[in-house]
């Protein structure tokens, strides 16, 4: 039925990947199996945590090829038909895969569903909450601005994101990109509306959001929506000056933007 894929590397809070394991391990619907993609060799606490989960299905990559590459090597190694994401510092909630596995066994026509995510720095205070619009319709407008899933929380199933390519090497943006492609394929979407994954976000989480990096980023995937024909001239460039306009501003406003955006997205 359902595989969980994550993905782990060096750097990552040793105390954070247990709790997101623990969190899936204690599922009330459980999954067949959770693939973990060590990427890159991992520090000995890391270890120690991994080995705390016998049952995981580890995929060790012998250097770091970043996250795209990464969970395409684990979604090859997925061998069940829905595909549940977790990061690895998050917290599912005790029946997201129960909700999520339902709905797509209801509706035969979705290939990704998603979820809200409830953010926090701190475990138990909750900064905000972000909803998203839980319709095929609005999230194919949506997502020619924004990104139409939160990635943490999605489940989809396997061979349909298989037959467009699966995850490619889109730094900072691979989910995204993948969406794109998905959507102009002519796959459908959908959120259900209802917190999935209590979602981790540190104190520098705007200042990460953004700079010249990160918009030439979003530049190049405005330009691959267009060629697929996901986007018009007209959209490309709106999406375009968006995407300059939140990454180019200092990162006090970017944070500003994000608790507004949250607060007024209706789901």
């Amino acid at each position: 039925m359902i595989s969980v894929l994550m993905s782990v590397y060096n750097r990552e809070n040793p105390e954070y990947l247990d709790k997101a394991l623990a969190s899936i391990y204690h599922q009330s619907l459980q999954p067949n199996e959770v693939v973990l993609v060590e990427d890159g060799p991992i520090s000995t606490d890391l270890e120690s945590i991994i080995k705390k989960y016998p049952t995981l299905k580890r995929v060790r990559l012998p250097v770091n090829l970043q996250l795209g590459r990464a969970l395409q090597t684990g979604l090859c190694e997925c061998r069940y038909k829905y595909v549940a994401r977790m990061d690895s510092d998050d917290i599912a909630a005790p029946d997201r895969l129960k909700v999520q596995y339902e709905y797509l066994r209801n509706h035969p026509e979705i290939s990704v569903v998603g979820g809200d995510i409830a953010e926090f720095a701190e475990e138990g205070k909750i900064k905000r909450v972000k909803r998203m619009p839980s319709t095929h319709g609005k999230l194919q407008e949506y997502g020619k601005l924004r990104n139409p899933l939160n990635h943490m929380t999605v489940m989809f199933k396997k061979d349909d994101i298989v037959q467009i390519g699966g995850y490619e090497h889109f730094p900072l943006l691979e989910d995204y990109h993948l969406w794109s492609r998905l959507l102009a394929a002519g796959y459908k979407i959908a959120n259900i509306p209802k917190v999935l994954v209590w979602a981790r976000i540190g104190e520098n989480f705007a200042n990460k959001r953004g700079g010249f990096k990160y918009f030439k980023q979003y530049k190049k995937l405005r330009y691959v929506q267009l060629k697929l024909g996901y986007t018009n001239i007209i959209e490309y460039t709106l999406g375009v000056l968006l995407s300059f306009a939140m990454t180019m501003q200092p990162a006090k406003m970017r944070n500003l933007v994000y608790r507004l955006l949250r607060r007024n997205i209706k789901e």
